[in-house]
Formats: structure tokens, C-alpha cells, sequence
């Protein structure tokens, strides 16, 4: 913890609003199902086994493995079945708050039960067949296992022959905030904002922010990074756009967009916000975040946990607390610390916080370090 972190703090308590007016939000355009698992290290007896708790530990028996020329086998259990995506885990959040989410996404043709359960009370609107996630989760990270839905083949115009554009800005209208993800699934996104930033103009009341998560953009090339960036710069023309990713992701855009090097975190975000030009550009990590605008970069440390709970969906779980700070008129480094504070909670408990226990961990924040 140091002193721009307490500062943070501080300004979050106040800032953050005792009574949030709940409006409509917007989340496009991916649907998974998520079966998340854990992998056996040793079985004792059928119903006695030890958990693999490490992916350190996974990677290391995978290298002797392969050292020795051997095949590989883990036994693994599912334990718990989700709906999850970018749509999925933010609209779970924002309707834990009192928020009134539209879903526009891949949910199945007809709507697949596990969608329909959780959100059919909601505006849903499937364009398409959802993936399907393995979430093998560690103590140290996670290794996801995924099986491409729709999202693969969207673009701009396939978005207008599966939903229709002006239906799309029908349920802009009047919105707080408009999220989009990933892009790392869904390779054509650039054509979806560019053709929202065409279009703004056509809502009457639109969305504030838009919130872009690129997702694990390890899987595209840097050439399809680099043709894509001036989207997002294009798009924060008309309004506010917030991109928001990981470190990992964070570090693998700045390679794409100002070559390969050594970086420190907050180096990484600031050639990120160079290179794509949005309002914000997050970064948010296990032990630290950051916040780059045109005016500043910021850093926020994050209280550790020993034990997770949950760690699939956390940097969702961070998203929705920022996309709440966006909604809420927090400056940039306070929203950055109730992205933390509902990512933090979530893997604690693997929960959703009310809007009470984001306050509270906001509250206590400073205590958990």
C-alpha cells in the first residue's frame, strides 16, 4: 500500500454515492457457458483427493511429461455450471444492483435453458450459438479451455442481418452505458464500433461510456491488433470510450503498438493509451492497477488474498465496478478502486457484492493489505 493508494481510497469513500439511481445498461455481444473445474493431484480413495493447487504446479508436471516423452493425464471435476462472457457476468452484476440490463448476445436458437433461467426476466436477445468454457481455476491463476461460439464470424453488418442496427440504437436510447467484449473472440469488434461511432449521431440519449474489454488478445495476431486500433480512438471522437484489460493483456497491446520491451506496468498502459486514444485506458492486475488518461497515470494497489474463492471472471468482476464508478461520475483512480473492491470481494467469495458490500470493502479497503 502507498500513499497515491490511500489518496485513492479516500476519495472513493467520498465520492461514491450513498443512493445509485439504477438505469438501463447495454451488453454485447458474446454468451458462454462456463463448467468450471479444478484438477485432482493425488486420490486417496473414490471419494478423497487432493486439489492441484497451483497452475505452477500443472505446468511443471506437463514439462516432466513432455522432458520424458510421455502422454499426460489429469483427472479433473467439474465443480459449479455458470453462464459467463462479458454480457453474462455484467449484467449479473448490474442486476444484482437494481440496474435494468439488455443482453445483446449468444445464447442459443431457441434461448438455451441456462440463459433463460438466469436472465430471461431481462431484455435478452440471443444473434447466435454460445460457447462453451472450461474454467480449470488454481490458487495462482486459471487456464481456460474454450470452444468458439457465434461471436467468431460477427461484424458490423452481421450484427444488422442478427439484430438489426436500429434496434441497436432503440436500446442505446436513454442507456448509462453501453460494455462490448471481448475482442478477442469476436476478431471484427473494430467493425462494430466503427459503425457505432457512424451512427451515434442517430440516439437520441446515448449511452455516456462505452466500455470495451479486448479480452485475451494473445489470440490475434499483431497485425489484426494494429488494423483495429483506430476504432477505438475514432469512437471516443463522439463519446466516451474506456478500454480496460489485464495485465497480461496490457502488456501484449503495447508490444503489438510500440515494439517489444521491457516495461513496467504503468510504461505498458501509457503506450496502450498512446497507441488507441481512448477517454481511459485501465489496467488491472493481482497486486496493482492503473488508470492512464490524457492527463495523468495513476496506480492503485490491490489487497491480496491467500485463498481465493473464485478466480474465473474477476477482471469481469473489476469491469462492472468501474463500469459502476463510470456511471457514477467517480474520477479516474477512486473508480478504479471499486473495480478492485468488486473484483475483490468476488474472488473472496465468489459472489456477487450488493451495492451495501461494495461500500463496505471500499470502506475497509485500506485495513485489507
Amino acid at each position: 500500500m502507498d500513499d497515491g493508494t490511500g489518496r485513492a481510497v479516500e476519495a472513493a469513500r467520498e465520492q461514491l454515492p450513498d443512493d445509485i439511481d439504477p438505469r438501463r445498461v447495454v451488453f454485447g455481444f458474446d454468451g458462454y457457458l462456463d463448467r468450471v473445474r479444478e484438477v485432482v493431484a493425488d486420490r486417496t480413495d473414490p471419494t478423497s483427493y487432493e486439489r492441484l493447487p497451483r497452475l505452477a504446479d500443472f505446468r511443471d508436471r506437463l514439462d516432466r511429461s513432455v522432458e520424458a516423452g510421455s502422454s499426460l493425464t489429469y483427472e479433473w471435476l467439474e465443480d459449479g455450471r455458470r453462464t459467463g462472457g462479458h454480457t453474462c457476468h455484467l449484467s449479473r452484476a448490474f442486476g444484482t444492483w437494481g440496474f435494468e440490463p439488455t443482453l445483446v448476445g449468444m445464447y442459443g436458437d431457441p434461448v438455451q435453458e441456462t440463459f433463460e433461467r438466469e436472465f430471461g426476466g431481462y431484455d435478452l436477445h440471443s444473434i447466435g450459438e454460445p460457447g462453451v468454457t472450461d474454467a480449470v481455476e488454481f490458487d495462482d491463476g486459471k487456464l481456460m479451455l474454450t470452444e468458439i461460439g457465434d461471436t467468431m464470424t460477427l461484424d458490423w453488418a452481421g450484427l444488422d442481418d442478427r439484430f438489426g442496427h436500429d434496434r441497436l440504437l432503440g436500446r442505446l436510447d436513454g442507456a448509462a452505458l453501453l460494455g462490448v467484449g471481448y475482442w478477442s473472440e469476436t476478431p471484427h469488434t473494430p467493425t462494430v464500433l466503427s459503425g457505432l461511432r457512424d451512427r451515434w449521431a442517430d440516439v437520441a440519449d446515448p449511452p455516456e461510456t462505452v466500455l470495451v474489454d479486448p479480452g485475451d488478445v494473445r489470440k490475434l495476431d499483431p497485425d489484426r491488433l494494429r488494423s483495429g486500433r483506430e476504432a477505438i480512438g475514432e469512437l471516443a471522437g463522439v463519446t466516451d470510450v474506456v478500454v480496460s484489460a489485464n495485465r497480461a493483456e496490457t502488456e501484449v497491446l503495447a508490444d503489438a503498438y510500440a515494439g517489444e520491451a521491457d516495461r513496467s506496468f504503468a510504461a505498458a498502459a501509457e503506450a496502450v493509451f498512446d497507441a488507441l486514444d481512448p477517454t481511459w485506458f485501465v489496467g488491472h492486475g493481482v497486486d496493482r492497477s492503473v488508470v492512464v488518461t490524457a492527463d495523468d497515470t495513476e496506480s492503485v494497489a490491490v489487497p491480496a488474498v491467500d485463498e481465493p474463492a473464485m478466480t474465473t471472471s474477476s477482471g469481469d468482476h473489476f469491469n462492472a465496478g468501474l463500469a459502476l464508478a463510470r456511471i457514477t461520475e467517480l474520477d479516474p483512480a477512486p473508480a478504479v478502486v471499486v473495480g478492485n473492491a468488486v473484483a475483490g470481494y468476488f474472488v473472496r467469495t465468489a459472489d456477487q457484492p450488493s451495492l451495501d458490500d461494495v461500500r463496505a470493502f471500499v470502506g475497509d479497503y485500506l485495513a485489507k493489505f
